[in-house]
């Protein structure tokens, strides 16, 4: 995520309580190159041959869902309680293109972080989720730095849908688990021109869809540190992504949870 832009997510929360991430990338743009195409291919099952065989020529024939149809499974106001749910615009909208690891193996793993689409989905859909800043978590806390971060608590999560013909959300998905593993020391980002660096990759539990992953992934950009948190599920066709960042862990690197009610409340209406 580019410095300009978490600086202006710090002022936004600031003014309005709550955070909105903004390294994304649009509802309906085109894809990039085939060169950052996710790539890896997930196994089907092997419980009997016959049944693997079926279930393989399934999956390549499924169809992708269109971005009418991902528009009804997308979040929306009133889905995740206690979060505020806004479609991203044109301004919050970042290219794969942009998004160039100094290693090929953890380009999907860069692209999927700052909130860019992996290889080239059908269709798409995006939405930015805050939670809500907790009403006198700050009181009777008289040290600023601790009150700072009781009060703004708050974490965004860009939440990105894609659709695949065939095994293509299922492919991403293990390509993005491959990158992890291989990228898990840290590679150098460049950002639309900002220069990254993703400094770790730790694998964290989460559930949800058919199969799910999730990292927290620790950043530095100018000397500041950051955590992310990158989450993945597939549904059938369809990939979800959440890019997540906490305001008040964003200068100096701290924890903070998972974004469980966002990633469960999309994953129920995948379902």
């Amino acid at each position: 995520m580019r410095p300009t832009a978490i600086r202006r997510t710090a002022v936004a929360a600031t003014v309005m309580s709550l955070a909105l991430l903004t390294a994304a990338c649009g509802s309906d743009g085109d894809g990039k190159d085939g060169g950052k195409a996710a790539g890896s291919s997930a196994q089907p099952s092997e419980k009997g041959a016959d049944k693997g065989a079926d279930k393989g020529a399934d999956q390549a024939s499924a169809k992708a869902l269109s971005e009418a149809e991902l528009e009804k499974v997308s979040l929306a106001q009133g889905d995740v309680k206690g979060h505020k749910i806004t479609k991203a615009g044109p301004a919050d909208a970042i290219d794969a293109k942009d998004v160039t690891a100094d290693k090929a193996a953890c380009d999907v793993f860069g692209d999927l972080l700052m909130g860019a689409k992996a290889g080239s989905p059908a269709a798409s859909t995006q939405r930015k989720a805050a939670s809500e800043p907790k009403k006198g978590a700050d009181k009777d806390i008289a040290d600023p730095e601790e009150a700072f971060k009781a009060a703004f608590d708050i974490t965004t999560t860009l939440t990105t849908l894609a659709s695949y013909d065939g095994k293509g959300a299922e492919e991403t998905l293990a390509s993005l688990r491959t990158a992890a593993t291989e990228c898990a020391g840290g590679f150098a980002l460049n950002v639309a021109g900002d220069k990254q660096k993703v400094t770790k990759i730790a694998e964290e539990q989460v559930e949800g869809g058919e199969e799910a992953a999730a990292w927290t992934v620790g950043v530095e950009s100018d000397g500041a540190k950051m955590t992310f948190k990158l989450t993945a599920l597939r549904q059938g066709t369809t990939f979800a992504s959440f890019s997540s960042m906490n305001l008040a862990a964003m200068d100096g690197g701290g924890d903070y949870d998972l974004p469980t009610a966002v990633i469960g409340a999309q994953a129920k209406k995948l379902a």
